[in-house]
């Protein structure tokens, strides 16, 4: 048996390959030239918590049966801490030792536990009531039910057993069912609350509702205005895998997203080196680069092998990365409520960060000044409080927002000098503030070109700006240029094209894994 612990946080290519080797009943070892190959026939038991993210639907059909854990209450509570201590313990040792006993005599009875026809086709049926993808379902509830009747000690599997572990079987693929049907309704309930709002009309309201027929996200917002607002935060949606560009730097720090250069002796091996690397030696490239010079040296037997002939591994494994978003926090971005959409796609990423052991930062520039509202993180609850709490109003000072992300670039740095960065900035590109008494655009320029000498950041601009009306002025397409970053316009902010362009920060095509 193998064990896994936050099955949902394991790599998805180790967790492929873990499946494809029981499925083939072998494992197969290939490194460095040689193979190996040895018989494998072992089950995978696992556990997760959903809240810290989902697993990949195609490896939760995998997975026979499932078992839901709920928080205990009261008596329950109680009983366990009873059984945690020393004194008794031993009554629960006896019960377990029968239980043991019970499994050792329904192994040596499952060879001869019948399974009729007619309750395999009992079986079918109630797969497909339940609308499960696939044939796994199907042969799960079989082989438990078979396995169940061995337990109660019946040599025929009855209908009683197959509704016994039904729900063991049919839990977590109901749930990808649900949330399937779940996003079906919900699909056309957006579509129609967006078509009312480019009608002028928010869902359930009309403008006559509303003294002086406004829109109820930010009536009384603007650029310079005092006043603020708190908007919620938007709908969560599951991130699709953030791809970035590998650079040639050698590092040996830890992560699951960029696979990177490593300088020590873990990692996977990837090619050879003529570079020397402290007891690291290449076995095949060395005996390669020996090879043509043995009749030369005078070989009799073993190979010989000179300084010359070494070879060195070369190593990868993944690191981790900051993903800073830097947020116009001035009244434009309360409206049509843009920073409810904003806020869900930052908790939604925050959430895919963590899975990966990536970290997350907020920067919110607005008025006078910018601020750190979110520092490095991986915490999903302390991020959602932050989050929920965070207001729009005021001026613009989109130079001190840069600014911040410089600053905390080079003190995360000093710590954690391997780091990858990627910087994300929402804005219309209006800025009307300044803060180091220099022209507006003059400052952006400055902080702009001190972000670009990062080589180890990227930036993407996300521009906030109603593009459909006459004043368009296309700032923000002119802070991308400065920043040499990607431009994407206010269509592409919803909360999945949001994630599409943090996962494709070279391409669409890259992004979408075309």
């Amino acid at each position: 048996m193998v064990y896994i612990d936050e099955v949902n946080l394991l790599n998805p290519e180790i967790l492929s390959l873990l499946f494809e080797v029981q499925s083939r009943g072998e494992n197969l070892i290939e490194r460095e030239g040689m193979s190996l190959k040895h018989p494998s026939n072992f089950a995978i038991v696992a556990s997760m918590n959903p809240e810290e993210g989902d697993l990949s639907s195609h490896f939760l059909d995998r997975f026979g049966m499932c078992v839901g854990f709920e928080n205990l209450k009261g008596a329950e509570r109680l009983r366990v801490l009873k059984r945690a201590m020393v004194e008794q313990r031993e009554g629960y040792e006896k019960r377990d030792e029968r239980i043991r006993k019970k499994i050792i005599l329904a192994r040596e009875l499952k060879e001869r536990v019948s399974f009729s026809d007619e309750l395999k086709e009992k079986a079918a049926e109630l797969c497909l009531g339940a609308m499960v993808a696939g044939h796994r379902a199907d042969i799960a509830l079989i082989k438990a039910a078979h396995a169940y009747a061995a337990f109660c000690g019946e040599e025929e599997v009855a209908e009683r057993h197959l509704l016994k572990v039904l729900p063991l079987v049919l839990l977590h693929r109901r749930r990808l069912l649900e949330h399937y049907e779940q996003e079906q309704i919900e699909k056309p309930q957006r579509e129609e609350e967006r078509d009312k709002k480019e009608d002028g009309k928010a869902p359930g309201h009309s403008r006559q509702d509303r003294p002086g027929g406004q829109e109820p996200a930010a009536p009384s917002l603007s650029p310079g205005g005092g006043r603020e607002e708190v908007f919620e935060v938007g709908e969560a949606f599951r991130v699709r895998r953030l791809a970035f560009r590998k650079d040639r730097r050698e590092r040996v720090s830890l992560g699951r997203r960029t696979k990177t250069r490593f300088s020590g002796k873990g990692g996977r091996y990837v090619r050879s080196l003529m570079r020397k690397r402290e007891k690291d030696i290449a076995l095949d490239a060395t005996l390669r680069a020996a090879a043509p010079w043995q009749l030369l040296r005078g070989r009799k037997d073993a190979v010989i092998v000179k300084e010359e002939d070494l070879r060195f591994k070369e190593r990868e494994r993944k690191l981790k990365h900051l993903v800073i978003f830097v947020v116009d926090g001035s009244g434009s971005m309360g409206a049509n409520r843009r920073m409810v959409a904003t806020k869900g796609a930052i908790q939604s990423l925050l959430l895919d960060c963590y899975q990966k052991r990536d970290k997350i930062s907020l920067i919110v520039f607005r008025r006078d000044r910018a601020e750190v509202v979110l520092p490095p993180t991986s915490s999903v609850e302390l991020a959602a409080r932050r989050l929920k709490e965070l207001p729009v109003g005021g001026k613009t000072p989109l130079g001190a927002g840069l600014l911040a992300a410089y600053n905390l670039i080079k003190q995360v740095r000093l710590k954690y000098p391997e780091t990858r960065f990627l910087v994300v900035l929402v804005s219309d590109g209006r800025a009307n503030q300044g803060v180091s008494g220099l022209d507006v655009w003059e400052e952006i320029k400055k902080c702009s070109m001190l972000l670009r000498e990062v080589r180890e950041a990227d930036c993407i601009v996300v521009d906030t700006e109603d593009k459909s009306g006459f004043l368009r002025t296309d700032l923000a397409r002119r802070v991308a240029s400065l920043l040499g970053a990607r431009y994407f316009t206010m269509p592409d902010l919803r909360a999945e094209e949001l994630a599409w362009m943090v996962a494709g920060s070279l391409s669409p095509e890259r992004a979408w894994g075309l």
